[in-house]
């Protein structure tokens, strides 16, 4: 796919409104096709419908952190390829570890810019 996020399917999970309708705007101006979700179990109904090229999840997160939502992801087989980019307020190296752990592609600290977001999906995908 090279580059070009154009038609891209991107899914962005947070509980932030504003964080989500931030990446949305910033991704749908690159000509990307984005997909939100307020949490965890949203987010994997959704992931099922809509087959995301690239995942954005928040780390703190009610009900299901980002970690959890990304092992869920990583342990289904069908979505197991698919690149899922941690997004953290804080910058420790624990949560950096953690989220290795559980298959994650990259991390990225908030506030993000568009070409954080860009560079991510241009790396994985």
């Amino acid at each position: 796919m090279g580059a070009n996020p154009d038609g891209l399917k991107v899914m962005v999970i947070d509980d932030s409104k504003t964080i989500r309708r931030t990446a949305e705007s910033l991704l749908k101006k690159a000509g990307c096709d984005v997909v939100t979700a307020t949490d965890g179990f949203e987010a994997l109904s959704k992931i099922t419908e809509h087959e995301p090229d690239i995942i954005f999840v928040d780390i703190m997160m009610p009900r299901l952190d980002g970690y959890q939502t990304c092992a869920l992801i990583k342990n289904n087989s069908v979505f197991r390829n698919t690149p899922v980019i941690m997004l953290s307020s804080k910058d420790s190296i624990f949560d950096r570890a953690r989220g290795r752990i559980v298959g994650s592609e990259l991390y990225l600290t908030k506030p993000f810019t568009k070409e954080d977001l860009l560079g991510a999906i241009q790396q994985h995908i």
